[in-house]
């Protein structure tokens, strides 16, 4: 095994909540106050951006990137982190005053997209041949390239390098079927230490589904897949490792995500991205980990991927310089940056050998990118995703079958639209 140790301060408050887990709250996060005109940009009104962040590390290293757009544009903009980003968006636009530059992921694209709530600028970028092209189609409706790609992420095994020793394990027992890694989380569950933690959601649990060579929705995305017996082989087993008590969400521990379990070590194992690298730098530098990839399933590898793009709002009075700062955001320079500051990896191919040759110990994630699987990008699936995570919370002691069959009357919704 690779071991990481992060040093640096930590940070004085921890602000852990990821997208999918964070907790409502209210607010558009801007004062409603603030000129909502559109005039088609360069008007020099000042940005706002809202980010939804993986914790202190994400927010500051944004806030650094855009004051360093700002002096050097001479534009004012500012920076803010959502408690919940998809509820304050909402809120942004429904008082016709969102914020210029936010967040915007590929479940959530079509459906702003499809509401004219985005500006299609992706074409307009400089640097617009240098993202990957699955990147790129990623954030496409209709032919058209909406917005960039801000980075993206793979999901790994994140191991505690002390728990581990401590159990007597040693690198031959990294897992690589699901059978291993059942039995290391037996190993490594021991008093107030689950052996394997992961958020209660999709976004996590969803991992296994293409190990067992199952889907959320059929390859061309016309046809939902939610409910079939390799989904069902893959909540079997995990619903197995929590019922065996080897296995647990980081909510049943206190935890807001798994990063946070991990940190305080209440998991010796977790099923998390990249983006865990910022948290563990500013919040828990003293705990050492390893990085291996997801182990193999019934069907082999699997993974999911993610990925997030700077999305322009088309009510924006400075379209203009949003998509300077969006041009500035997505240089190779400021990617690795950002890779430094809280784990992403560049969208853009002129940072690959850079990223690849400084960070041998992320290796597992980069490899994952390979064997990916996309959540569903269809136009409501983000809401059918809400519902299957609902659902999925009362997992360990549910009906597994009962919750597949459910979510797929609803993905078929969606895709059959």
């Amino acid at each position: 095994m690779k071991h990481i140790h992060r040093t640096g301060p930590a940070a004085a408050v921890a602000v852990v909540a990821s997208l999918a887990l964070a907790a409502c709250g209210g607010g558009s996060g801007f004062d409603d106050s603030g000129d909502s005109s559109s005039d088609g940009g360069g008007g020099g009104e000042a940005i706002r951006i809202l980010i939804g962040s993986s914790g202190d590390a994400e927010t500051q290293a944004v806030e650094e990137a855009v004051a360093a757009w700002s002096e050097e544009s001479g534009t004012e903009a500012s920076v803010q982190a959502a408690t919940d980003l998809s509820q304050e968006l909402s809120q942004g636009f429904t008082s016709n005053n969102p914020p210029d530059v936010f967040y915007v992921s590929t479940d959530a694209l079509a459906g702003y997209a499809a509401n004219g709530s985005l500006l299609a600028y992706g074409d307009q970028l400089g640097n617009a041949d240098d993202f990957y092209p699955t990147l790129v189609d990623a954030f496409t409706v209709d032919d058209q390239f909406y917005c960039a790609p801000k980075d993206f992420s793979t999901l790994g095994l994140v191991i505690n390098t002390r728990l581990w020793k401590d159990a007597g394990l040693t690198d031959a027992d990294v897992p690589t079927t699901w059978d291993e890694l059942a039995d290391v989380a037996k190993t490594l569950t021991s008093g107030k230490v689950v052996g394997l933690a992961f958020g209660p959601e999709y976004q996590r649990v969803g991992s296994f589904f293409p190990q067992a060579g199952g889907s959320m929705v059929n390859d061309d995305g016309t046809e939902a897949t939610v409910d079939s017996p390799e989904n069902l082989e893959a909540l079997d087993f995990v619903q197995g490792m929590m019922k065996d008590g080897v296995a647990s969400y980081s909510s049943t521990l206190g935890a807001g995500w798994g990063g946070e379990a991990f940190g305080k070590e209440q998991a010796a194992m977790v099923i998390e991205g990249n983006w865990i690298a910022g948290a563990m730098q500013n919040d828990y530098p003293d705990v050492d980990y390893t990085v291996a990839e997801l182990p193999e399933g019934p069907a082999g590898p699997g993974t999911l991927a993610f990925t997030n793009c700077w999305g322009i709002a088309a009510q924006s009075g400075n379209q203009e310089d949003a998509v300077s700062l969006v041009e500035y955001l997505t240089t190779a320079d400021q990617q690795l940056t950002f890779a430094d500051a809280f784990g992403v990896i560049p969208s853009v191919q002129s940072a690959a050998e850079s990223y690849a040759e400084s960070r041998p110990a992320f290796a597992p994630f980069v490899a994952g990118a390979e064997y990916a699987q996309n959540p569903p990008a269809q136009e409501g699936a983000a809401d059918v995703i809400s519902d299957f995570n609902a659902q999925l919370e009362g997992l360990q002691d549910g009906d597994p079958q009962a919750i597949l069959e459910s979510v797929q009357q609803s993905m078929q919704a969606v895709v059959g639209q």
